[in-house]
């Protein structure tokens, strides 16, 4: 009895006990369930319009433009900058085609799959189809034959691991171009709907005509800002803050970053030189006698040997006339290039004769019913060794076959260029960089200053005492690829977007020089801090106030020829004004002088106006018609076509920036 009254005596404490138990229990139960779940939203590179864009889609789709980048380019070895672009060109692509999809199924637009399939392959193929070389024949013209082929061998039942792989990137090629094919026309459909709807009036059409038709000559006097010096004016900060509220909306910006930073650049040592030198002499004697020039060479050299013919500018300028007035078996002894770091030996193989550059190619058809194709004219070394040589070998006219995948082709040798002096010429070179000890000595170093400047006050201060730049990259966004042209340099970005401000780098790899940096700035903010903007809100600022002085200083003059001589300047003509024009004549670009001065009767002075560069004060005068027929068809066509050429752009940019967008490439990247 006495534990039941202890234990009613303290129930409502036991019921919170239990109660937190359990829902320890469930939440740990929930949160372990669920993390697939919470990993899932991890993983999106971003959000439009609610339509998660997870991360394995975006990589597939990155990595099919890749490989339509290296068909369309012929390159397998495509750069960082490349790289970069096809990133940005794929979430554009998502981006559009998520935005402009969801406007077009609000107003029942679509592109169905007969019009897609029409616009593919059928009797109106899209010129982003007709424009691609993969299509083309040999006259560089687009195929319909060439595209039904290849369309046809996207359903062939592959053979060989190889020819697998080939169709599964034919496929990607093809569906690559089909989306792209989807989204242009979708566009394309929405701009004519758009240019339709935003159609120019009769009176759009007066007022543009009367605009453009209207001039007059003005005479002038005006005093520019410059002419008044800064120092006569006072500027307050209740006046650059209420510019900045009035501009407010122009210094709208996402959220980046100020960073500096310096360069250990990564490069050889005296000991590396030294080092480089002494092994190339050590295989000299076995390069300028071997029988084995190709294993030699390729086994210690940074410049190839496969025994080609070479035409002089095939040869490196420094060897052009050792190789061309030598004999065979001539050597050029070591040498040493500083503009490249080399080290350089040559042996001359073979001098002395003469072969053509190039060769006129046709392929023999391999199926019955086929044509032969003719393929112009091709350079000798634009072809494999074994096809060169077999096409040297021929006569005019003459058939030779070589491999071809799992089969054979076979070309005829049409023609040849004339015959050109050729030698063949073994080059043995070692670009001295550095050394994995020099490497670690440069790494050691830069850490060793970030070691010893921790912050971005020390790190400035350190760096210039050290004879180094300090080098700025301002505005940095989270998406950004790299920083100014440092190479690699996405982790830097990365990590300014991690640090606090006046925080100090750790040491990064970007190419051939190690980077440290500091964060100069943070901005997070909706718009830009008005301190960013002082210098360019002051210098407002001081002309609305030269001009207020300006204004006051012509408060009596009555003509032109008063306000001259209150000015100390000469009266200026200001001919062919226009409200469809921009200039004020040699004065620049000055709207709302324009707009004051047109509304001037003959002989009529102005009140002081001011304007973009100064204040003004204009006369009136007689107003000229070009006399010109108002045709009103041709001018609301002319005003429609102006608006066709903008209109879309504007639109879908601003469906862009309407949207729902959540993008998180940055964490990545």
């Amino acid at each position: 009895m006495a534990t039941l009254g202890s234990i009613r005596k303290h129930g409502v404490l036991l019921i919170v006990i239990v109660g937190i138990a359990m829902f320890a229990f469930i939440i740990g139960d929930f949160l372990s369930s669920s993390t697939t779940f919470f990993n899932r939203n991890r993983e999106n590179v971003g959000v439009v319009e609610g339509q998660k864009i997870h991360y394995t889609d975006y990589e597939a789709a990155k990595e099919q433009l890749t490989e339509v980048y290296k068909i369309e380019t012929g390159r397998t070895d495509l750069d960082e900058d490349t790289y970069a672009s096809i990133r940005n060109q794929v979430w554009q692509m998502m981006l559009s085609d998520i935005t402009l999809t969801d406007q077009a199924k609000k107003i029942g637009m679509d592109v169905t799959s007969d019009e897609l399939a029409d616009l593919c392959f059928g009797k109106n193929v899209h010129q982003l189809i007709r424009s691609r070389r993969t299509f083309f024949d040999q006259n560089g013209q687009f195929s319909p034959t060439n595209l039904a082929l290849f369309i046809s061998s996207l359903s062939q039942e592959p053979e060989s691991a190889e020819q697998q792989a080939n169709l599964e990137q034919a496929k990607n090629y093809w569906m690559y171009w089909e989306k792209a094919v989807r989204i242009t026309r979708l566009q394309e459909k929405y701009n004519d709907l758009l240019t339709k709807c935003v159609t120019a009036n009769s009176l759009d059409a007066k007022y543009a005509f009367e605009d453009n038709q209207i001039s007059a000559d003005f005479e002038y006097v005006m005093q520019p800002y410059y002419a008044i010096s800064d120092s006569t004016v006072s500027v307050s900060k209740s006046d650059i803050k209420a510019l900045y509220q009035q501009h407010k909306e122009m210094y709208k910006q996402q959220p980046n970053r100020d960073i500096i930073y310096i360069s250990f650049p990564v490069v050889p040592s005296e000991a590396d030189f030294e080092q480089a030198e002494k092994e190339m002499q050590a295989v000299a004697e076995e390069f300028f006698t071997t029988d084995d020039l190709l294993t030699v060479v390729n086994t210690n050299s940074d410049i190839t040997f496969d025994g080609r013919d070479l035409s002089k500018e095939d040869v490196l300028p420094m060897y052009q006339e050792f190789a061309f007035n030598g004999k065979t078996g001539d050597i050029a002894e070591l040498t040493f290039d500083e503009a490249t770091n080399t080290y350089a030996m040559a042996r001359l193989v073979k001098a002395g004769y003469a072969l053509p550059d190039s060769v006129k190619l046709t392929i023999v058809a391999s199926a019955e019913g086929e044509e032969n194709q003719d393929l112009g004219w091709y350079p000798i070394n634009a072809l494999t060794k074994d096809m060169a040589a077999k096409a040297l070998a021929c006569k005019k006219g003459e058939q030779f076959t070589v491999a071809a995948g799992m089969g054979e082709q076979t070309f005829i040798a049409e023609d040849f260029s004339k015959p050109t002096p050729k030698v063949q010429l073994a080059v043995m070179a070692r670009v001295v960089t550095a050394s994995s000890k020099t490497y670690a000595q440069i790494y050691n170093e830069a850490k060793q200053f970030i070691v010893n400047n921790p912050t971005k006050e020390q790190f400035e201060t350190a760096a210039r005492e050290a004879g180094k730049s300090v080098m700025p990259a301002s505005f940095l966004t989270k998406n950004a690829d790299k920083v100014a042209q440092l190479k690699q340099s996405r982790p830097i970005v990365r990590w300014a977007f991690e640090a606090k401000e006046n925080g100090v780098s750790d040491v990064f790899e970007c190419g051939q020089e190690f980077i440290v940096a500091a964060v100069a700035a943070v901005r997070d903010g909706e718009y830009r801090d008005m301190k960013d903007v002082e210098t360019e809100l002051r210098f407002e600022a001081i002309n609305n106030k030269k001009a207020e002085k300006i204004i006051a200083q012509l408060k009596d003059a009555k003509t032109l020829e008063e306000a001259a001589q209150l000015l100390g300047n000469n009266i200026e003509v200001a001919e062919g004004v226009s409200m469809g024009g921009y200039r004020f004549g040699a004065a620049g670009v000055e709207p709302a002088v324009i707009g004051a001065a047109m509304k001037l009767a003959e002989g009529e002075v102005s009140a002081p106006i001011k304007g973009v560069n100064g204040v003004y004060m204009v006369k009136g005068a007689k107003q000229a018609n070009a006399g010109e027929t108002f045709d009103a068809d041709a001018q609301i066509q002319q005003l429609n076509m102006r608006t066709a050429y903008s209109l879309p752009y504007q639109a879908l940019a601003l469906i862009e920036e309407n949207a729902e967008v959540e993008d998180n490439r940055a964490n990545f990247q």
